[in-house]
């Protein structure tokens, strides 16, 4: 049985953070109506998140990855998700044996990988789906989205209107552009790595260039 699972949310964004959480819990102790947080609504999500954080012997490690290391030429997403779920098991202190979502095409890879780069002595199991699989990463799963989704209404409360912060979003996209448009660079909350900011700089640049 497996005594912690590990999930990550907002890989894929080309705005702001992402975040890993790792759940530590006993399988009878988590809360009804877990399974991966994309299926679930903000609001249960949320209620789900503070009941975990609310039941005995259930312990709880959030890691946070923020764009200055997203950026970085010197490393790749895989890597980073790695030391993120390393992080976070980390953080919450966790023992024995654990499931995580796999992050790279070979779940056999990505668990060794996460192993090497834990603190923590523990036994890591990787899965692809894992959190529409198993109940404790799907704990994992919701307690990522919340604190991605915290993070992206502070990214709101500072710029306005952000949208989702991903790439197919039109309200982000637009977000992006006005900025460049006002400021003549990206927000800091950008990924400047993501194709998205730099197809935004392009367009901004020919625009002005037609102005001459």
């Amino acid at each position: 049985m497996y005594k912690f699972g590990v999930d990550e949310a907002g890989k894929g964004p080309v705005l702001g953070s992402m975040f890993a959480a790792c759940v530590v819990a006993d399988s009878d102790a988590l809360p009804e109506g877990l399974r991966d947080s994309k299926k679930l609504t903000p609001a249960w999500r949320e209620e789900l998140d503070a009941a975990l954080r609310d039941t005995e012997g259930v312990r709880i490690g959030v890691a946070e990855v923020p764009v200055e290391r997203i950026d970085d030429p010197g490393t790749d997403m895989n890597t980073l998700t790695v030391d993120a779920h390393a992080a976070a098991i980390d953080a919450a202190d966790a023992d024995g044996r654990g499931i995580v979502d796999a992050g790279d095409t070979s779940e056999e890879r990505f668990a060794t990988r996460v192993m090497e780069a834990a603190e923590r002595d523990v036994a890591v199991t990787a899965e692809h789906g894992a959190d529409d699989a198993h109940s404790i990463v799907a704990a994992a799963s919701v307690v990522a989205k919340v604190a991605r989704d915290a993070h992206v209404d502070a990214l709101a409360d500072e710029y306005g209107d952000v949208g989702s912060g991903y790439p197919s979003d039109p309200t982000t996209r637009e977000f992006l552009a006005e900025y460049v448009r006002a400021h003549g660079e990206l927000p800091a909350c950008a990924r400047t790595s993501w194709s998205t900011c730099e197809d935004v700089l392009a367009a901004a640049e020919q625009a002005a260039l037609s102005e001459f």
